[in-house]
């Protein structure tokens, strides 16, 4: 099974034959280009156009972040199964008003029922977080009633400010405290796991576009304008709560993650590499863990799931099904 490599130290990444080599200024690694899906690189590496070429031809996609963990791009290479009919609908779609929002009103549907049912999970495992429960659940009733795209994402920001709020109830713990969101740069250590996750899922969502028929530029609930890619963002919204947010309180509670493993500065909190790479291999374990989906009648991993949601976005486009996001059963 191909995998996803990580590279964090200084260094750079070169072809070597058939095969991709990093070196750094004390090892030299090399990595059967047949394993690798994709590479997310977090240090200073340096690369150059052979490199390049190679992972296009091998349909390789290189993710960047910066010092922060910040998503800062992807070399996505020259797609191999675009669709002209397709992504004609997927214009369409988005440049008719009433077909866009059916589609953005579905994703924030399904991210709010993700919220929903995380916060439940929580609640009968002793959490007390009804308060933030119903506010959620009463701004969820106001979905269907949105005119356009900025209302959808005003509601759905609110929703997460309750949720957020809940996140220190259910972390329960005096030295992670949330106290609310903050981005680029975190401020505090769990704003700091927050932002890592999302930003690996954003990328993986990605990976996952590009498997598809569809163009990750033309998004429904975020606009497409000057931004790189958006459709990633849309369906990372959906997934986000499930996979990222399950997680986080899954390393917390069994002190997987400490406060150790975050550097504090003056204006920002980081993640250690150690503390990225127990992230990354929960997150790992998280996506390749399999679950009954129904309507398949068989297991699927979370991450065939995010590729069955752009199949059914696909299907929506092409009006063969309407499309409905996905909802967690637990």
């Amino acid at each position: 099974m191909k995998k996803s490599i990580y590279v964090f130290s200084k260094g750079s990444l070169k072809r070597k034959d058939n095969t991709i080599c990093f070196e750094s200024s004390s090892d030299r690694k090399y990595i059967p280009v047949e394993d690798v899906k994709e590479i997310f690189v977090f240090g200073e590496v340096d690369i150059n156009k052979k490199l390049l070429e190679f992972l296009s031809q091998k349909e390789i996609l290189l993710h960047y972040f910066n010092y922060h963990d910040y998503y800062m791009g992807t070399f996505y290479p020259r797609e191999h199964l675009n669709s002209g009919h397709v992504i004609l609908q997927q214009a369409r779609h988005y440049l008719d008003h009433d077909k866009r929002m059916l589609i953005a009103s579905k994703i924030v549907d399904g991210a709010f029922k993700n919220i929903i049912q995380v916060i439940n999970y929580c609640h009968n495992r002793g959490k007390n977080v009804i308060d933030e429960k119903n506010s959620i659940i009463e701004l969820h009733k106001k979905v269907n009633n949105c005119s356009d795209n900025s209302q959808l994402m005003g509601i759905e920001g609110n929703a997460r400010e309750y949720y957020y709020r809940a996140f220190d109830k259910i972390i329960d713990n005096p030295n992670l405290k949330f106290e609310k969101r903050t981005k680029r740069p975190p401020r505090n250590a769990l704003n700091s796991l927050i932002s890592f996750g999302n930003s690996l899922l954003y990328t993986i969502v990605l990976s996952e576009i590009y498997k598809t028929h569809l163009d990750p530029i033309l998004g429904f609930l975020h606009t497409t304008n000057f931004r790189r890619f958006s459709l990633n963002l849309d369906i990372a919204e959906i997934f986000k709560p499930i996979i990222i947010d399950r997680m986080i309180f899954k390393l917390l509670s069994k002190n997987m993650i400490t406060r150790k493993d975050f550097d504090v500065n003056i204006d920002s909190v980081l993640i250690k590499n150690k503390g990225r790479e127990i992230i990354i291999k929960e997150l790992d374990n998280r996506l390749n863990t399999t679950i009954k989906v129904r309507e398949l009648n068989k297991n699927v991993s979370y991450r065939y799931l995010i590729r069955l949601e752009l199949y059914k976005i696909e299907k929506h486009l092409l009006e063969e099904k309407e499309y409905k996001a996905y909802v967690s059963k637990w």
